[in-house]
């Protein structure tokens, strides 16, 4: 009997997925539940397990692109799986031992000799063994030609071979100066999505970048004197995005519209913060969502992002963790991003970048001093958010961070 496995529906918006992995071999056992294969969409990567236990029947290979509803692969039940080939070892372990058996045993019939010639006798074959002299290059004395005891004392230790003159290392092609090699690699889904969504949101929305910079020496300061204690309480790091996240949450309530969509020809305003974390995976660029981050406190907002960041790097995030979000935050100072102008995730209407942190010789109280510092970019649709409020906005968010205790009182 044997059970078709079929690409399963992963999302309403998603009609077709990558088979970026087989888990399991052709022909190989497979029990029921267990994952057998990787699927990849243009937001996630999902687990294929087997429906039945039996034999894996591979149909599509990897790298192909299959519909919903594809086929996949088969098992089969009703029959044992395909016996695993031997390991190399253990074929010239019996290779060796028969080898061995056929040396031992004895030879029948010699063409013109006895069975005694060139057999040494039990002590004979002693000696010979105990020098380490092969009874074939002995010539025997006794009776028919078996060798004795006396030959084998007078046999002498064949020489060393001398050891084999080592080869000269291969030499590898020079490189040749001014090459043009070129390399064809097709687009993950993923990659494919965010290309077509990055455009759409070039041409669609009237996108506008705003800057403004930021004192991080209160906030490090304040990390300074609490980590610890911090990490011992909740049991996680207290990082810079917490920080962020809490004044993004408190600048919307004074500029609700950065918090807002556009959906045809009305605006959505939200009473909660979705906030979207931009994370470098390995296959790419994804945005998984804190959900209500304006009601967590700093110790809620670092365990949601280590959680989500890892599940990113691990591919294990479900399109219910990366579907929605009000407002996006990313932080390419982790690269070493001095000044960017981010672009807006789709259909939010604004986005914060974070840079490195530097520092800079700045005016403070009429005294040049240095300082840790930072810029920060608001890219914004101008449709439904105006100058006044983008910079109102960006202000209010320096504020907050240059003065931590406001984010405490909320003022």
């Amino acid at each position: 009997m044997s059970l078709e496995i079929k690409v399963p529906p992963v999302g309403e918006s998603i009609t077709e997925v990558v088979l970026s992995r087989w888990v399991k071999n052709d022909g190989e056992a497979v029990e029921m539940d267990e994952v057998i294969a990787e699927l990849e969409s243009d937001k996630a990567t999902f687990e294929l397990t087997a429906e039945q236990a039996g034999t894996l029947k591979i149909v599509a290979a990897e790298g192909d692109t299959l519909a919903i509803g594809a086929v996949v692969c088969s098992i089969e039940t009703g029959g044992a799986a395909a016996p695993k080939a031997e390991a190399p070892a253990a074929v010239e372990e019996k290779v060796a031992v028969a080898a061995d058996k056929q040396a031992a045993a004895p030879v029948a019939e010699k063409t013109g000799d006895s069975y005694a010639t060139g057999t040494p006798s039990p002590a004979a074959g002693k000696i010979l063994a105990e020098k380490g002299v092969d009874a074939a290059s002995v010539n025997g004395s006794g009776v028919d030609g078996r060798i004795t005891k006396e030959d084998a004392l007078n046999a002498a230790k064949p020489a060393a071979a001398p050891a084999p003159a080592a080869k000269p290392a291969a030499v590898s092609a020079p490189i040749v100066p001014g090459s043009r090699n070129e390399r064809r690699e097709k687009m993950s889904p993923l990659r494919k999505t965010v290309a077509k969504r990055l455009v759409a949101v070039k041409n669609e929305t009237a996108m506008l970048t705003t800057f403004n910079e930021v004192n991080m020496k209160p906030i490090m300061d304040l990390r300074g004197k609490y980590k610890d204690q911090f990490k011992e309480k909740h049991g996680v790091g207290l990082g810079f995005m917490s920080f962020f996240t809490k004044a993004v949450c408190e600048a919307m309530k004074d500029f609700p519209a950065v918090n807002a969509r556009i959906d045809g020809d009305a605006v959505i305003f939200n009473d909660f913060v979705d906030i979207s974390i931009a994370v470098s995976a390995p296959k790419g660029l994804v945005v998984p969502i804190i959900r209500n981050a304006e009601s967590m406190t700093l110790a809620q907002i670092e365990k949601s992002v280590i959680e989500l960041a890892t599940k990113a790097r691990d591919s294990k995030l479900t399109i219910e963790e990366m579907t929605g979000g009000t407002f996006t935050i990313t932080n390419g100072g982790v690269f070493g991003s001095m000044m960017s102008t981010p672009i807006i995730n789709a259909p939010q209407s604004a986005i914060l970048g974070m840079h490195n942190i530097i520092e800079r010789p700045i005016a403070e109280k009429g005294e040049v001093v240095v300082r840790p510092m930072m810029y920060l970019a608001l890219s914004y649709d101008h449709r439904i958010i105006d100058g006044r409020e983008s910079v109102g906005f960006l202000v209010r968010v320096k504020q907050l961070l240059e003065d931590p205790a406001r984010l405490l009182l909320g003022v």
